[in-house]
This record gives C-alpha cells, sequence and structure tokens, in this order.
C-alpha cells in the first residue's frame, strides 16, 4: 500500500472501476473470467491448430502458445520463432481465438506486435526494462507475468515503466514464486490476487500450470485462482502432453482442459461470475 504514490499510472483510486482490457473480442477485468489455453510452445502446425480447436470447444476463449521459448538449458527445444508465430495465426485464423504470445527481445517486438493481439512478458523479463519500454511502445495490450522472485510491489513498477512508454492496457499474471517449499513447481501466491485487485485498475489473472508443475494439481489452483477473484486462467494445453517438448510434465490433455472449465465454470458462478 505503502507505494501507490509511484505508481501513478497503475493504482487504482478510490472509487475507480477496474480497467476492462480488449484483446479482439476478448475482455479482461469485467463479469466473465477468461480462459485461456495452449501449449507451452509452438512446435508445428497442427499442433497448435488442434489446440485452438480443443480450447473452442471447451468454452475457452483465447489461445496461448510460445513462438519463442526462453529455457533454463541452452540445448533445450527454444521455439520455431517467426514460423511458430505464423502458425498462431493460422490457428486463429481457424478457430477465430485471438492469441497471446512471449516476446524476448526488444528487437522482435515490432515482428510479434504485428502479428499477436497481445503480447506477453514472461517472469524472466518482468525486470528487462527495454523489453518493458519496446512493449508499452507497440500499442498491443500486455500481458505481465510476475518473475518467480519479484515482489508485489516490483510486479507494479514493471506495470509502471510499460504505461509510461505510452502502454494503455496492461493484465498481471500471477504464475508462483520460488519459496523455500518443494513440493510444487513454485508456490502459488493466490494473496497477491486479492492485493493487486486492490492496489491496481488493471485485470489480474493466474498460470496455475507454472505454478503446479505437474498436471493433476493445475486444476485445484485454478479454482483457488477464480474463488480468489482472478479475473482469467493462462493453463497450458497439449495435444499430446507425452510427446510435448516443453513443460510435458504440467499440460493438460484436452479432455483434462474440458474438466477444468467445468469445474472452474462453478466456481466462477458460486462468486458472482461466468466462465
Amino acid at each position: 500500500m505503502r507505494i501507490a504514490g509511484s505508481i501513478p499510472l497503475s493504482a487504482r483510486q478510490p472509487g475507480q472501476a477496474t480497467t476492462i482490457v480488449q484483446v479482439g473480442p476478448v475482455a479482461f477485468g469485467g463479469p466473465r473470467v477468461v480462459l485461456i489455453g495452449g501449449p507451452c510452445a509452438v512446435e508445428g502446425r497442427d499442433q497448435v491448430i488442434r489446440a485452438a480447436r480443443a480450447v473452442r470447444e471447451a468454452g475457452g476463449s483465447m489461445l496461448r502458445g510460445g513462438a519463442w521459448k526462453p529455457r533454463t538449458s541452452p540445448y533445450d527445444f527454444q521455439g520455431l520463432g517467426a514460423e511458430g508465430l505464423q502458425h498462431l495465426v493460422e490457428a486463429r485464423d481457424a478457430t477465430g481465438l485471438p492469441f497471446v504470445t512471449e516476446v524476448l527481445d526488444p528487437r522482435d517486438v515490432e515482428l510479434v506486435a504485428t502479428h499477436a493481439d497481445m503480447l506477453q512478458i514472461g517472469s524472466r523479463s518482468v525486470q528487462n526494462f527495454p523489453l518493458l519500454r519496446e512493449a508499452g511502445q507497440s500499442g498491443k495490450p500486455v500481458m505481465l507475468k510476475r518473475g518467480m522472485m519479484t515482489t508485489v510491489g516490483e510486479w507494479l513498477h514493471a506495470a509502471e515503466h510499460v504505461l509510461a512508454a505510452g502502454g494503455r492496457h496492461v493484465v498481471f499474471c500471477e504464475r508462483g514464486i520460488r519459496t523455500f517449499e518443494p513440493t510444487l513447481r513454485n508456490t502459488l501466491d493466490v494473496g497477491s490476487v486479492a492485493v493487486l485487485r486492490e492496489m491496481t485498475h488493471f485485470p489480474v489473472i493466474v498460470d496455475p500450470s507454472h505454478a503446479a508443475g505437474e498436471s493433476r494439481f493445475v486444476a485445484a489452483l485454478a479454482r483457488a485462482a477464480v474463488a480468489a477473484g482472478a479475473d482469467g486462467l493462462l493453463i497450458e494445453m497439449h495435444p499430446d502432453p507425452a510427446a510435448a517438448l516443453s513443460d510435458a510434465v504440467q499440460s493438460l490433455d484436452p479432455a483434462q482442459f474440458a474438466e477444468l472449465a467445468i469445474s472452474c465454470r462453478a466456481v466462477a458462478r458460486a462468486v458472482g461470475r461466468d466462465l
């Protein structure tokens, strides 16, 4: 609460309503909880189109997929780059779902913004200030993921970099933080959802996939996020998780994704929303 004066563009003023962030036909921050699904990494045209169709059939309203992938090891699959971006465009054309994809390099912002409906700043890039400024100047909405060791204050200031550079719309994405507890991949900070909904007028969504690290826990964390007031869910779903080149263990298959949608829809209705 003490940092409100240092984030004039993102701080919620008394009585201020949540800013609706429009991404194509999708509205973040309204009465409907936005369900986003898709693979961690774009591996090919058929894979991402199959994923997009499964998202749409389950009632999802937006596609996710990484054309460029930041990997801990330089020898792991790094994504298809511009080719993957084109596959995402084809998946949007085939299903009507707008898509969000991560941009890693300030030099790629213009290319990605030309094709994507929303730019994602990943957890490793949340304090890459040149990238934040470029994303803010792109004219596209920005999904800002929390870093695994980023405080709420640092996260809010990262958004301020985007907004001070000319960005108008930011969506915060909680994805778990690194703590002393090793049971799950990260610790989902559900409390940050409630805190941010008070501190900022921009929408807040949750990525339970990266917090869980294992597919069997994703739905439970997703339901907790909706109950806490999240404006959306970002879920990793692959047509064939066992064959995924990135984050296979935490990826849901289409049937599991559909089940998650049903259970989260029930929670949303219980708290006066829809999904």
